[in-house]
């Protein structure tokens, strides 16, 4: 890129002196220089070309001074550096100019060799400076689309159904960074059944939350055709084969609830089965296969398992963020301390409700929180808790 130099200085033989000596540079497309013969005229110079960015300023001049000229600089609202000139003798002068934003100076007589290597200096500073702006203002564009692909991906998870006599739903989802690979989602499939989906993909930042959005996708047209979780996660496999590339893949939990029988469906692929925590007895993870990740192998198989739930039993699922949550010194939250967690806040008796439910789900994720203080969220958390309140 080359380097547009103001030139301000009252001596008449420095403008020609400076195109003899860097006649070479100039002819290389290096250099360019335009002149001025006081601050005054530097000024309406520099509001006629923006394309100069380095000013070379002498401090002595009639008008307007060196230095002035360099406080009217500083107010610009533009990307420049001045290198002062004046006499060794000035130090005096050199040193207020260097004090008030001086990027360098140069002494009188002028070293040439020095006033390249000076300009070539100041040149490459400028040029890092434009290159750091482009990228924050690159950045800033990023982060406004990340912000509005944060806002798209929030209005697709569901609202809580608080009106539904027979269900009482908690979910919550933390991104580890402005958009995630997790999802959760639920709806109805007919009068009596609702689905229920906790989805993981693999990776982080936009590549992993378009695969989740195909993913949940797949899966939700899928499940609205009435497909059974095993048929389901089976289609969404064979759809995510190609997008995948081998490299990307989700794990999933999808279970259908059956509300007047209240007999939960559900298939994994990959994905940890879901909690129990009935409303009388000893909250416990059911134990059965985790089947296949969902979108890599196209031999994967997956099963569906059922399991009855009783008026005021509840189950639990989570995405491994919880699980292996780190704190400061790189200890996982881990299995154990959620089993202990979710058992400390089962239900007593049976009646704790909606706002049960909520608080279950707020707590286990407040003391993921406190575990963690301190340390960054490593990966998406996401939590989906649903009591069942039977329905006659």
């Amino acid at each position: 890129m080359t380097a547009r130099i103001l030139v301000v200085d009252d001596e008449p033989d420095l403008e020609p002196l400076i195109l003899q000596r860097f006649r070479r540079q100039i002819g290389a497309g290096e250099m360019d220089f335009a002149f001025a013969r006081d601050g005054q005229e530097a000024i309406a110079k520099l509001e006629r070309d923006p394309a100069i960015d380095l000013v070379l300023s002498d401090i002595n001049m009639p008008v307007m001074d060196g230095l002035t000229l360099l406080s009217r600089l500083n107010q610009m609202p533009r990307l420049l550096k001045t290198v002062m000139v004046s006499a060794y003798t000035d130090m005096l002068n050199l040193r207020i100019a260097m004090n008030r934003g001086a990027y360098d100076f140069v002494t009188k007589p002028i070293d040439f060799a020095d006033l390249e290597a000076t300009i070539r200096k100041t040149a490459h500073e400028l040029e890092a400076l434009r290159e750091s702006r482009r990228l924050r203002e690159e950045l800033s564009e990023i982060q406004a689309e990340l912000d509005v692909a944060a806002k798209i991906q929030k209005s697709l998870l569901p609202e809580p159904m608080a009106s539904h006599p027979c269900l009482d739903i908690a979910a919550i989802m933390l991104p580890a960074r402005q958009v995630s690979g997790d999802f959760y989602d639920f709806f109805a499939l007919d009068r009596k059944r609702f689905g229920f989906v906790v989805g993981d993909v693999s990776g982080k930042g936009i590549p992993a939350a378009l695969f989740m959005a195909v993913t949940r996708t797949v899966l939700r047209s899928t499940a609205l055709h009435g497909a059974c979780p095993a048929a389901c996660l089976a289609a969404v496999n064979r759809t995510l084969l190609p997008q995948g590339g081998g490299q990307m893949y989700a794990t999933l939990f999808y279970g259908i609830l059956d509300t007047e029988q209240g007999k939960l469906t559900w298939s994994v692929g990959g994905h940890q089965p879901p909690w129990i925590v009935p409303a009388e007895g000893e909250p416990c993870p059911i134990e059965g296969s985790r089947g296949f990740m969902v979108g890599i192998f196209d031999e994967a198989r997956f099963e569906s398992t059922e399991t009855v739930l009783r008026p005021g039993d509840a189950f639990l699922v989570h995405t491994d963020g919880i699980t292996d949550a780190e704190n400061t010194t790189h200890e996982m939250f881990g299995r154990i301390r959620l089993a202990n967690l979710v058992r400390s806040l089962a239900p007593k008796d049976g009646k704790e409700g909606a706002s049960g439910t909520v608080a279950m789900a707020q707590r286990i994720i407040e003391e993921v929180r406190n575990f963690t203080s301190g340390a960054s969220q490593a990966d998406d958390i996401t939590l989906l808790a649903v009591r069942y309140g039977g329905c006659e």
